[in-house]
């Protein structure tokens, strides 16, 4: 479900109205800074996602505020902290910019172990968390608490953009032996059911986060595979260097196998060229969004850093949209004001608007269906859109316990 460039400029022009032109500030407010804290795994095998987002929040303030690094004539401090993907870390660089700091917002973490450990210190400051860009569904789910809001996608939203394209046949699904794969394949499986899809999830492979050699995993999921119903299906669903190449590599189509990855970032993608005609879905990707805000974010991007815009840039960008949005309608950052003010707020990203869920706060937004393209005409001419994913295809189900 594509926003029009009308009615998503219309969006952008009242939240920039909101925030940007403000004149007056608030009574009692005047020289007093907002402040935000960015906390992400800046530190370990994440960090590349969280210099993203937080080159993309960054950004997103620029964007949103006209350069002016201003809401309603108070300026916008941001306090960046490294959690080094650490849990317990994380928990206490974020009750650091509550209490020491005072921030009035935070945003964070790039580790789902690290952003779960971080909810009940939002929940003990009565302050916003918004969680960019960690994945899991607990973070919505039983974990949650009325301050957490999310604009990352959530695993169980990745499932159902994949779940949409899988009509029927059989599914063997290859993973990372961790909290993020389990809680991604979990959800593969009750996605299938939810979107009403008639594939049969045949195998499992959980592989050790080490794992250099897949020639067993893959053996075993070809075995798994090769004599059931078709369209078969072998799904990589992978944080960091994907193993679709090792995977390819073994020839899965002999068993009338296709391969299925999930999005990942461009680098990684850039390694797939030799698969054109692969199809998956994705988060992000730069080329397909139409809107102002995409727009301009791979217009500078690609100009300040000599690359268009990846998945966690966008995200960045819109965890940067949404604590814009919070902060022009609840300067004085208190949070039960703020979670109230948020609920159902619509916010403009690069993905066109998106809308937290009054239920569990979760952003919801489109998916995009993509194939490896054939003929790519420069570096980062990687993926074709085969369609946009409306979100009221993807039934994502409410799990807190509000």
């Amino acid at each position: 479900m594509r926003h029009s460039i009308r009615s998503f400029a219309l969006l952008l022009q009242a939240a920039l109205a909101a925030c940007a032109l403000g004149a007056a500030p608030h009574a009692g407010a005047q020289g007093k800074d907002f402040k935000v804290a960015l906390i992400a795994g800046k530190t370990g095998a994440l960090e590349t996602y969280a210099r993203e987002t937080e080159s993309g929040f960054m950004l997103g303030l620029e964007y949103l505020t006209r350069g002016r690094m201003t809401i309603n004539g108070r300026a916008i401090k941001v306090i960046v902290k490294d959690d080094q993907s650490k849990p317990d870390l994380g928990r206490t660089l974020l009750a650091e910019a509550y209490g020491d700091d005072r921030v009035d917002i935070a945003v964070g973490t790039t580790s789902s172990a690290s952003a779960l450990a971080m909810l009940p210190v939002a929940k003990e400051y009565k302050k916003i968390l918004i969680i960019e860009p960690a994945v899991a569904d607990a973070i919505t789910g039983d974990k949650w608490n009325k301050y957490i809001f999310r604009t990352a996608r959530s695993s169980m939203q990745d499932a159902l953009a994949a779940a949409s394209t899988l009509k029927s046949g059989s599914v063997g699904f290859l993973t990372q032996d961790y909290a993020f794969g389990r809680d991604a394949i979990k959800a593969g499986k009750e996605a299938l059911i939810a979107t009403g899809s008639k594939a049969s999830v045949v195998h499992e492979e959980y592989a050790p986060l080490a794992t250099t050699d897949f020639t067993a995993s893959a053996q075993r999921l070809f075995d798994a595979l090769k004599d059931k119903p078709q369209p078969r299906v072998l799904a990589i669903v992978w944080a960091g260097p994907s193993p679709m190449n090792k995977i390819a590599a073994m020839k899965p189509e002999r068993y009338g196998i296709a391969l299925a990855p999930g999005g990942n970032i461009l680098p990684v993608m850039q390694t797939w060229k030799a698969h054109a005609g692969t199809e998956g879905t994705i988060y992000y990707y730069y080329d397909f969004p139409k809107n102002p805000m995409n727009n301009w974010l791979v217009a500078e991007h690609t100009k300040r850093y000599k690359t268009p815009p990846d998945m966690f840039t966008a995200g960045g960008m819109a965890a940067a949209s949404a604590v814009v949005a919070a902060l022009s309608k609840v300067p004085d950052g208190d949070g039960d004001k703020m979670a109230a003010a948020m609920e159902g707020m619509r916010f403009g990203t690069p993905k066109g608007a998106m809308v937290f869920r009054k239920d569990d706060h979760q952003a919801i937004q489109p998916m995009y269906h993509f194939r490896i393209k054939k003929d790519q005409k420069h570096d980062w001419d990687l993926l074709e859109l085969v369609r946009d994913i409306p979100a009221d295809e993807m039934p994502l189900p409410v799990r807190n316990k509000r």
